[in-house]
This record gives structure tokens, sequence and C-alpha cells, in this order.
């Protein structure tokens, strides 16, 4: 779309469906990532034609699920800026920074640097955090996380705007100069606000696997809530699949928490059937796969992404 930076126009093509990766795609529970690997998987990534590399905001190791397992993520903005130096096209995503645990002037100034640095190629996509002992941690308010979220993304817009700021004496002073182009900021989850508002204030919107028929749903909901706001605009739907693609091409899918066991053949014609319902984007966690994520990515490179 007209205005917004490099991300936005490889990532989001009209009528077709572009497939990104979460990062970082190998480690065990509460180990922190091994760079040298992930740069590795980055430039494989980059030159495979992927459209995006995706990370999370985790900003404490607290036990989650049944396994009771803990996350040690890097900070996604210093993360991405490593992957950034070794790629050279593929987009940057967050998915998400929560919005409501940092001063949205930070935000908005690693947001700048980071697309800068990389040309052009940041994604932003901000949530509002569901983990109440972080929200106690940080001293931040679990109940009132919706309204804080509506007034750090209002902070963060205005400090993105590539146009200058007018002139003020106000002492309303910008965090760096502003961008050659739009940086998209995303909605990923609910974000604790409506799709109404949604649609009116997010340049996309990023969710979670469903069966089909509830992701069906989903999405005409979406274009619905777009609908009442400017009839026809169609602002991009991501979602995310975790994936466990299976060395024989021919094995039937079969549901797994939050995504899918497949071959490939089962896979292509799903993804066919999610770019044909509206699904612009589909980020795969490789993490929980028995193969080598470098296979896996061969995999989709040569097979799969040709398809799409």
């Amino acid at each position: 779309m007209e205005g917004f930076n490099r991300a936005y126009g490889q990532v989001f093509v009209p009528g077709r469906l572009t497939v990104g990766l979460m990062t970082p795609m190998a480690g065990g529970p509460g180990a922190v990532a091994d760079l040298a690997l992930a740069q590795q998987h980055a430039r494989l990534a980059d030159a495979l034609g992927f459209g995006a590399l995706w990370t999370r905001d985790v900003p404490l190791m607290i036990p989650q699920g049944s396994a009771n397992e803990t996350v040690a993520l890097d900070d996604p903005f210093l993360w991405l800026a490593a992957l950034a130096a070794v790629t050279q096209r593929i987009a940057l995503a967050t998915g998400a920074i929560v919005l409501p645990l940092r001063h949205p002037l930070h935000v908005a100034k690693a947001a700048l640097s980071l697309d800068r640095i990389s040309h052009g190629r940041l994604l932003l996509g901000l949530g509002s955090g569901d983990r109440p002992e972080e929200f106690a941690r940080f001293g931040a308010g679990l109940d009132t996380r919706d309204a804080a979220f509506r007034d750090h993304w209002n902070t963060v817009r205005a400090a993105l705007e590539p146009a200058p700021a007018a002139a003020s004496d106000d002492g309303q002073y910008r965090v760096l100069p502003p961008p050659q182009a739009r940086i998209p900021m995303l909605a990923v989850g609910s974000a604790r606000q409506s799709l109404q508002w949604i649609a009116a204030h997010a340049d996309g919107w990023a969710s979670y696997h469903r069966e089909e028929d509830r992701q069906k749903g989903r999405i005409a909901l979406w274009q619905m809530a777009q609908d009442q706001r400017a009839p026809g605009l169609r602002k991009p739907f991501i979602q995310s699949v975790q994936l466990d693609l299976l060395d024989d091409p021919a094995a039937p899918a079969e549901a797994i928490e939050l995504g899918l066991r497949t071959g490939r053949h089962a896979l292509a014609a799903y993804l066919e059937r999610m770019r044909d319902l509206g699904v612009a984007h589909i980020l795969f966690n490789l993490h929980r796969g028995a193969r080598p994520a470098a296979d896996v990515l061969h995999e989709l490179g040569a097979q799969i992404l040709p398809r799409l």
C-alpha cells in the first residue's frame, strides 16, 4: 500500500499469501538462543524467499502451560537488529511487543531505529499482555491494560508519523527524525480491544490458528468491522501456526495445539484454502517439530513457497 515501508509491500500482497517464521527456531525450555544458529537460519530464510522473521516479547521467565516450561527470549528489538545485520530483504516483525509494560516513547525510538537500520523492513506488532505476574512485577495495572494499550498506541503512532510534526512551543519533542515511510502497526491478538477499534486504528490484525470453519468466521468478522469503517477496504489478516512438518510428504494433516502436524501436500492444500479465505500472511512456529529447522526451511522454500 502506498505510503508504507518496504516490509508492508513485501509481506502483504493483494491476492497472495506470504509465509513467515517465528524466531528463534531452535532451543530448549529456559535456554537462551544460539545467535549464530539463528543468524544462519535467518540468512537461509532470506535466500529462500520467506516473507518475514518474527519474534515475541517475553519480559519475564514465568513458567507457563501444562508442562510448566519457562521461555528465555532476548529483547525483541535487539534480537531483530541482530537478524537484520545478516539479511537483505526479509521483513522483521514483532509478535508482539507488550505495549502496556513499556514506555511508548521507548517503543517508538526502538521501532524508528530498527526500521532505519534495516532500510524499512519493520512490522511493529503490538499486544496487551496477559501474564498477571509480569504486570505485578512491573507495577502496571492488569485490569486497566486495555486503556493503557490505547493510550500507548496513540503515543507510538504519533511518534512514528512520517510527516514532520507541526511547530510547537509546548515542549513536545520528537524521539528521532520522522521516518521516510509509514511503519506498519499491527494489533496482535485481541489486545483487549474491539474489532472495530482495531479496524480503525491498526494497519493489520494478527490472530491465532483455529479450526478452519472458526477461522473463516473470524475473518468474516474482521472484514465486517472494516466495512463498518470504510466499505471495501481490506487490511491484512495474519495468522500464526504451530507446524510439525513430517518427513512423509503424503502424511495427512492432524490438529495439534494451535497448529498442524502434516506432510507437505496437505500443508500446501491448507495454505491455499487459507489464502482463498483472505489470510494475507501465515507465520510458522517450528519450535515443536522433530526435524532440524534448516531441513524444514529447505522443503518449504522449494516445495511450498512457489505454489503461493
